[in-house]
């Protein structure tokens, strides 16, 4: 049985969680941040690495999550802002 050595990588299966964990935990920014980058990270690599379809889905749910976070928290500010007025 020949193996083939683009899926012995498990690069763009941690991109994929860390993108989902980016996602649940927008509210959270010491973790969104991290696993965000890291998921964008790994998902570009493995994307150009091995052409990984399942890592171009971690690349976009780590920009997702990161765009989720950044929407919340630019949101809390403005209603902040606009309380104070």
């Amino acid at each position: 049985m020949e193996e083939n050595n683009k899926n012995k990588s498990a690069i763009h299966i941690m991109s994929l969680v860390l993108g989902i964990i980016s996602i649940t935990t927008a509210l959270f920014w010491y973790i969104t941040l991290p696993t965000g980058i890291l998921a964008i990270v790994l998902g570009v690599k493995s994307s150009i690495k091995t052409g990984s379809k399942i890592g171009k889905a971690g690349m976009i749910t780590g920009i997702v999550g990161l765009s989720l976070f950044a929407f919340l928290y630019i949101g809390m500010i403005l209603i902040m802002v606009l309380a104070n007025m």
